[in-house]
């Protein structure tokens, strides 16, 4: 794993669960807690699904890849981004200097299971587009900028962070 400062920042699809375990991830670890999606709609002063239907895909893709990659001066924080970040090249790259990039991966039935609010949720999709076709065009791009992928395929919400907390400190030790 290539040495980065102490920030832990979780990617993945909508619903994979990036905010709720960052929180707890966060709690176990005494870390402090980012959601970048909040701070985009903190910058809009606006719900997601809104900054969309306002600036359509691309606007909300450019105002969120600007604030993350605006993002300095952070600390011991597990920042959970929104399942689109992956999208902004520059956005990924000041990730990557801020810390371990983290994957959580769930497979895409479960994915379609937990998603319920496509349209109020704010997920970047296209017209006629399903998130089934989010999954297959993202997943590789997840997997590229993934330091640590921590696959949480039918594990409770306790057991995922668990799992995450044990492979991001074997990966620190060198191990894999």
């Amino acid at each position: 794993m290539r040495p980065t400062p102490d920030n832990v920042i979780f990617i993945g699809m909508p619903g994979s669960g990036k905010s709720t375990l960052g929180v707890l991830f966060a709690k176990a670890e005494m870390y402090s807690f980012c959601d970048t999606d909040l701070l985009v709609q903190r910058e809009e002063k606006l719900p997601l699904f809104k900054i969309i239907e306002k600036k359509g895909l691309e606007g909300f893709l450019e105002t969120e890849s600007r604030v993350v990659s605006s993002m300095r001066d952070i600390h011991r924080t597990v920042i959970a981004t929104g399942g689109s970040v992956v999208l902004s090249e520059s956005a990924m790259q000041n990730l990557r200097r801020l810390g371990c990039i983290v994957y959580i991966k769930l497979p895409c039935d479960q994915i379609l299971k937990r998603v319920r609010n496509i349209k109020t949720r704010g997920i970047v999709m296209n017209d006629g587009e399903t998130l089934g076709d989010i999954y297959r065009d993202r997943e590789p791009l997840y997997e590229k900028y993934a330091d640590i992928t921590v696959d949480c395929s039918d594990l409770e919400i306790e057991q995922s962070v668990e799992k995450i907390i044990h492979t991001l400190k074997d990966a620190r030790k060198g191990k894999k």
